[in-house]
């Protein structure tokens, strides 16, 4: 192991994801990439997530994964974390994803149970072990039973994933079954009570006062002002602005959900950070859809309180 503390390694705050702009040649905008890095840092994200799947990361080669990856680590200069998705069906792959993140500089790696394998506990308490074991990095557990993997995290194997390794220093439950987060998080803090724990997107009152310590955030690059404000409503205790807020971005998340990620890149588009069409089978939004989209960040009052353009 590596002389740093991994429990330090993730503030709390907002981890923001970047997305994955592409050419319309179909390749990797990687300046656009920078630019989209250097707008997340200017607004405040307290850490980075790359390649996750709102980066499209099913539908990136390993190489490209790991160009994004260098380029996040080189452009974010250590302001803040750069943690690295890994997660690929095959172990092996994400070792050396894992590997690799660790020879660029990365702070930390995460990973999902393998896609569309339905492996044991057991077996993905082996998975895990061997991703955690190929580096020093601090590891932080992705779960996603019903979006994703199609298994889930159980709190045993939590439990004997944490008794062994030391760097594993968080969790990641994106279920959004609120039962299955608590008993996630009361098994994690018997172990050890600074565990991260938080969901993906920005469901900030449950994640954050059911245990959370920070958000990973799906609209940071597109309405960060609306982010921030919904974070430090919550996190200061005031939970009627917060629950108003929650509710606006309860429906900012429905646009985003069908057809996902196409949106989140159209709604860049609209705010004037444009980043290119998404990889098929996911297609470009339609220009009608577009004015919908628009309309709707224009009812919720974001629309004209937001940062335009680059």
């Amino acid at each position: 192991m590596s002389q740093r503390d991994p429990l330090k390694t993730i503030p709390p705050g907002i981890i923001d994801v970047p997305v994955t702009p592409f050419t319309t040649a179909n390749e990797i905008d990687v300046d656009k990439f920078a630019r989209v890095i250097e707008f997340l840092l200017r607004h405040n994200a307290s850490s980075l997530c790359v390649n996750l799947h709102l980066a499209e990361s099913l539908n990136l080669t390993l190489d490209e994964r790991k160009l994004l990856a260098k380029t996040a680590v080189e452009v974010t200069a250590k302001k803040v974390p750069v943690i690295v998705h890994v997660s690929t069906p095959g172990t092996d792959q994400a070792i050396d994803l894992a590997r690799h993140a660790e020879r660029i500089g990365a702070d930390c790696i995460t990973a999902i149970a393998p896609y569309y394998w339905k492996p044991s506990q057991d077996a993905l308490y082996e998975h895990f072990c061997a991703i955690i074991s190929a580096t020093d990095l601090p590891f932080i557990a992705y779960s996603s039973p019903t979006i994703m993997d199609g298994i889930g995290i159980a709190p045993e194997t939590l439990v004997r994933l944490m008794e062994r390794f030391p760097q594993f220093i968080g969790l990641k439950e994106a279920s959004h079954n609120w039962e299955k987060y608590l008993e996630l998080g009361r098994a994690a803090r018997k172990v050890r009570p600074d565990f991260g724990l938080f969901v993906g997107t920005e469901w900030m009152i449950p994640c954050l006062t059911l245990g959370g310590t920070a958000c990973m955030s799906v609209f940071g690059g597109i309405v960060p002002h609306f982010v921030r404000s919904l974070y430090e409503a919550t996190t200061s205790g005031r939970l009627k602005e917060a629950l108003e807020l929650q509710y606006k971005f309860s429906e900012l998340y429905q646009i985003a959900k069908a057809e996902y990620p196409a949106p989140t890149k159209a709604m860049w588009e609209i705010m004037g950070r444009p980043v290119g069409a998404p990889r098929l089978p996911n297609r470009m939004l339609t220009d009608e859809r577009k004015k919908e989209i628009k309309s709707t960040l224009e009812t919720l009052g974001v629309f004209d309180t937001e940062p335009h353009g680059w």
